[in-house]
Formats: C-alpha cells, sequence, structure tokens
C-alpha cells in the first residue's frame, strides 16, 4: 500500500532539503570548503586558488604553496594575523579576531599544501 504525502509534510521536507547544505558544522567542512565560504575565509575575494570562481588580485595567486612556505607554522601565522610581519597588510586577522578558529586554520593549511 502506498500512501500520498501530504502538502504539510512534503513542504517540511523541501524545507529540510533545501537548509540542510547551510547547516554543516566546520567539523564537517574541508580546507577548500572553508576557504572558499564566503562567510569564513573568503580566500576568493583577494586570491586565484586552483578551481576558484571569480577570484581576487588583490593578494598573490595561492600556488605552489610548500614551496612558498615550506615552515607551516609560517604560513599559519600568516592566515592567523598578517600584520605581525606586516603592519599596513590588508589581509584580516582571520585567528586574532576569531573569524577562523585554529581548527579551521589547520583545515585551510591542509588545503593549500595541495596546491
Amino acid at each position: 500500500m502506498i500512501k500520498k504525502i501530504t502538502p504539510v509534510a512534503a513542504a517540511l521536507l523541501l524545507l529540510i532539503v533545501t537548509l540542510l547544505p547551510g547547516f554543516v558544522s566546520a567539523a564537517e567542512q574541508t580546507g577548500k570548503d572553508i576557504a572558499f565560504d564566503r562567510s569564513k575565509g573568503n580566500c576568493l575575494a583577494c586570491h586565484a586558488i586552483e578551481d576558484g570562481d571569480m577570484p581576487g588580485n588583490i593578494g598573490p595567486p595561492l600556488i605552489v604553496m610548500k614551496a612558498r612556505f615550506p615552515d607551516r607554522e609560517a604560513l599559519k601565522a600568516q592566515i592567523w594575523d598578517a600584520t605581525v610581519k606586516n603592519p599596513i597588510s590588508i589581509m584580516p586577522p582571520f585567528g586574532k579576531h576569531d573569524i577562523l578558529s585554529d581548527t579551521e586554520i589547520e583545515k585551510i593549511l591542509d588545503y593549500l599544501y595541495t596546491l
């Protein structure tokens, strides 16, 4: 026996399916997801990144990151607060201002080191 779904149940199901992607926790996001997320890293606003749509050109392209930053901690420090090395940097201090958590920065670093 097949039962019909009520309009209310259909609407609720549609709402859940539509909103579900917005409820993905930071723990479930990959470094690429966080880097491309406009409410988090938003790295594409300033940097060209492989597979990124409509990248900015204010910052350098994020390519060959292992070669450019062989010391992972140096790149982490740059993301955490770029003004430490360059007081007039326009890069937001993602860690210092709690835009990104330490875990999110680590995930971004994992992603950047694949580029």
